[in-house]
């Protein structure tokens, strides 16, 4: 499976414009980087439009076909949630040195 050309960039505008609006840095059109590591792309091939995702610190990709409205609406609301579990986590802290 290959990773998506111009034309199936385009073909994806208004999702890849909804996904820009979460900060996500965008190394390259629809290439999407979180705190340095790559999170999120587009592939294409004969079954449709597909994003691969890694957001939440797993380090596996999930693939989701994204060429119906309905599949782009699902990756939008996982880009979402995974995002807002993350800022919503508590930093892990080891045990403190200070003492009172």
């Amino acid at each position: 499976m290959k990773h998506a050309g111009a034309a199936a960039l385009q073909s994806l505008h208004d999702l890849i414009a909804t996904i820009r609006t979460f900060g996500l840095t965008e190394k390259s059109t629809g290439v999407f980087y979180r705190k340095g590591k790559a999170a999120l792309h587009f592939h294409e091939d004969a079954a449709g439009l597909f994003a691969d995702i890694r957001l939440s610190g797993s380090g596996e990709w999930e693939r989701l076909r994204v060429s119906e409205p309905a599949e782009r609406q699902r990756l939008v609301a996982l880009v979402a949630r995974e995002l807002s579990m993350l800022s919503n986590a508590s930093p892990v802290r080891g045990p403190s040195s200070c003492r009172p």
